[in-house]
Formats: C-alpha cells, sequence, structure tokens
C-alpha cells in the first residue's frame, strides 16, 4: 500500500477497513530559519517514508479536559505541517474529495481529533483530507516585517498539495468540498472569498463558523507591538523567531476569558485583513457575489454556548442579566432564569446570528445555499456544571462523522446517542460532497434532531 507523493513516496495502513496514510507533510518544518515565513515545499525525501501514524500537531497549550468533546492529548512538535488522507480504494480514479479544517479557536486542535476522522467517509467513497496549521502566534501575529496570515497560508499549502497529489490517492482534484468546524468553518468562508484559492474547491461546508471573524491590520499589528512590547523585544520576524514557542504560548489568551464584559467578543487570534492574501472582510465580499459560484451547505447547533455561560455566570441577578443580553441584541425574556438569557444571548451572537448573516448575504449567490441547524439535546449533566449538555458546541462533530463510537462521545451524548440521526447527518454531508445537494430543498433550512 505504497503511493508516491510529489515529495516520494508514502506507505500507509487500514483504518477501518479503508486505506489511511497519516502525518503525510505538504509543507516544510515551519522552525528554525522558516518560522514566521511562508510555508516551503516539504523536502524530498528517499525511499518510503511510512505513514502509519498521526503526525505532530502545532504548538498549543494543553486543552482543559472538563468533561465533555473528546478527550485528545495531541502531540505538537516542529514537523506540524502535515496532513491525514483516508481513501476508500487506491485502485480507482475521479472520487469527490473533502478538505476539512479544524476548529479551536485558531489557538488549539488538530487533524487526529477523534471526533474528526475521516475512515467513515471513505467508507461512503469520498476521499478525505484533514490538515493542521499554525496555530497563534505562529500563525496569525502581524509583525512589521513578516507576513499576517501564516496560518492562512498553510491552508492554501494544503489545497494546493491536494490539487497536485490526491490523484494518486483516487481522488479527483477538481472535485474538491472545502469543509471545517467553529474557526475551521470561519477558515472555509475565508477561503471562498480569497483571489489565491480560486478554483482549488467547488463546494463549500461551514459548520458553527462565522464571515466576520478576522481583524483589521491596523488593530492586528497594534496587538503584535504591545505583545513585543512585554516580551521586551522588537515586533519583527528575527527578534520572535529567536524566542522559543513556549514563551510565546505563555502570552496567548484564552479563546473565552469568562468576563461578562467579555463574552459576545469573537476569539482574540484570527486572519487579518491585509489587502492582499485576505482582501477585507469576508461578509462583505459574500455579499457582492464573491464565491457565488460554490455551493455552500452552512448552519450550526441550538445551544452552542449555552452550558458554558451558564457555568460563567451562574448567580448573576435579573438587572444585570437583561442589560447582558440586550447588549448582544437579544431580546428579554422575564420567563427565563437570568443565567439561561445571557447564555441563550451569547450563543445568538456569536453563532446563530452569524450562521444568519451568512445565509443572508448568500443571497447574491448564483450555485445554490443549503441551511441547517443541529438541535438534538444531550440529556447529560456537565460535570463542569452549568446544566445539561443539551445541542452544545461540537456536539454535532461525531454525528457528521459518524462516529458515535469515538473517545468521549458516551461522556457527551450519553449512551442513548441516536445512531439514526448520525446516519441522517452523515448521509446528507456525503451526498453534499458527491453531488452538491444534501437532500433537502436549497433554501430552507433543515432541522436535525
Amino acid at each position: 500500500m505504497i503511493v508516491k507523493t510529489a515529495a516520494g513516496r508514502v506507505s500507509g495502513t487500514r483504518v477501518d477497513g479503508v486505506h489511511a496514510f497519516l502525518g503525510v507533510p505538504f509543507a516544510a518544518p515551519p522552525f528554525g530559519e522558516r518560522r514566521f515565513r511562508p510555508p516551503a515545499p516539504p523536502e524530498p525525501w528517499e525511499g518510503v517514508r511510512p505513514a502509519v501514524e498521526h503526525g505532530p500537531a502545532a504548538p498549543q497549550l494543553p486543552a482543559q479536559d472538563i468533561g465533555l468533546f473528546a478527550p485528545d492529548v495531541f502531540r505538537p512538535g516542529a514537523d506540524c505541517l502535515n496532513l491525514d488522507v483516508y481513501t476508500p480504494d487506491l485502485g480507482v480514479a475521479g472520487l469527490p474529495v473533502l478538505v476539512w479544517i479544524h476548529g479551536g479557536g485558531f489557538s488549539t486542535g488538530a487533524n487526529s481529533a477523534a471526533w474528526q476522522r475521516g475512515h467513515r467517509f471513505a467508507r461512503d467513497g469520498v476521499v478525505f483530507v484533514a490538515a493542521n496549521y499554525r496555530l497563534g502566534f505562529e500563525g496569525f501575529l502581524a509583525l512589521d516585517d513578516a507576513p499576517a496570515n501564516l496560518g492562512v497560508l498553510d491552508w492554501l499549502a494544503a489545497l494546493r498539495w491536494v490539487r497536485a497529489n490526491i490523484a494518486a490517492f483516487g481522488g479527483n482534484p477538481a472535485d474538491v468540498t472545502l469543509a471545517g468546524h467553529s474557526a475551521g468553518g470561519a477558515a472555509v468562508v475565508t477561503l471562498m472569498t480569497m483571489p489565491d484559492a480560486a478554483g482549488l474547491f467547488r463546494r463549500s461546508i461551514v459548520m458553527s463558523g462565522s464571515a466576520t471573524l478576522v481583524a483589521p491590520l491596523a488593530e492586528a499589528r497594534a496587538h503584535a507591538k504591545e505583545l513585543a512590547a512585554r516580551l521586551g523585544v522588537r515586533p519583527l520576524r528575527e527578534d520572535f523567531a529567536a524566542l522559543p514557542p513556549e514563551r510565546l504560548l505563555a502570552e496567548q489568551p484564552p479563546p473565552m476569558t469568562g468576563q461578562l464584559d467579555s463574552l459576545g467578543e469573537s476569539v482574540p487570534i484570527k486572519p487579518v485583513v491585509d489587502g492582499e492574501v485576505v482582501p477585507g472582510v469576508p461578509l462583505e465580499a459574500i455579499g457582492t457575489g464573491i464565491g457565488g459560484h460554490l455551493r455552500l451547505l452552512a448552519g450550526c447547533t441550538s445551544q452552542e454556548a449555552d452550558v458554558f455561560v451558564r457555568r460563567m455566570v451562574e448567580g448573576i441577578d435579573a438587572g444585570t442579566a437583561r442589560g447582558a443580553a440586550e447588549g448582544l441584541g437579544f431580546p428579554y425574556d422575564p420567563e427565563l432564569p437570568p443565567a439561561e438569557l445571557v447564555a441563550r444571548a451569547v450563543t445568538h451572537h456569536l453563532f446563530t446570528r452569524e450562521t444568519r448573516l451568512l445565509l443572508r448575504a448568500r443571497s447574491a449567490a448564483i450555485a445554490p445555499t443549503y441551511a441547517y441547524e443541529f438541535r438534538w439535546e444531550s440529556p447529560v449533566e456537565s460535570p463542569a456544571g452549568g446544566g445539561r449538555v443539551g445541542a452544545v458546541h461540537n456536539l454535532d462533530l461525531p454525528f457528521a462523522f459518524d462516529v458515535l463510537d469515538a473517545p468521549g462521545v458516551a461522556r457527551t451524548a450519553g449512551q442513548g446517542a441516536p445512531q439514526a440521526l448520525a446516519r441522517e447527518m452523515h448521509g446528507a454531508w456525503v451526498r453534499f460532497v458527491r453531488d452538491g445537494d444534501p437532500g433537502w430543498p436549497a433554501g430552507v433550512k433543515r432541522i436535525l434532531r
């Protein structure tokens, strides 16, 4: 089971009855002389390179296990610009391709996440690719003399690798669907509007994403200067490249602080509108019809942030809750407990509203737009507090990937998670990747529950 790529031959393994090629480099390690520089082509190798284990993740802080989601432990390393490929059959050609960008607030995560492995897509005739990319300051810091969007350039490098190499794995480079969740969904929307990504994919899936998750260049440069001052260095590539990654990680802000006055703010680390790689705010570009030739499937869960926010604002008084909710554009409901009111407001502001804005902006699109909402509610009580898990952020992932047997699913979804819903959702995603139609009319929101 050997495949020849542009950089050399790789040998894979078998996972759940399909072929898997894990940790395949799509770019050179972005450290040493390459640190804070655009991705370079992978270094060629002689012989056959084993591709039987997940590759290193980008440097990141260890994730806190709050008793929800997959208990993933990622292994960071310098050779982090790698991808995993799952394919049903090396002896065929022209299979549809799904390229996946993981979420994590642009600061955590990896392509090896247990709820996002693509073997079940390969089982159903799709060549699945999941790519790592630089995270945090390594990927999105706007230094004075370095590109501001290194993580974005990594996405482009992965897509170009797919175009050049995926035929060797049975895939059709002209039939690529790009998909992502949360920050990965925002990445997909951003790429939909980028000239450099034109022609690299033909369909998009945006799960719990945003079309406004970008920072103005002036703001990003100012943040880099503030960080440089704290570290006692200049905001230049040379100075930052001399710092160990651990020093930068120690300065990274968390995706959500838990402070009431910042609950409605988006993640602090994100792509930058530099006028070149990222020409403008994606939502504005989509509203003018840019990316409108791409078929789109987009949606979110109904209770994305509820359980987290309820825990953060436990004990909040009614007046403060009302002010917080109305400040986020959410109508006051005296029937709701104060913590529940704020929780729903944050979910509305960061997820439901963002999805609606994206769908409305697509009114100028030529290609169809398909919408969904995931409403199945887990009955599990969150061990971290905040009440029942409900239709929480990330819960739709094991359903879309049809991996209800993956680690951590039972403790988040309970023992009775409906396999029928996983078959329905996963089947819709497969149909969209294969035919561009998930199985319901365009412009009509499908409720998944």
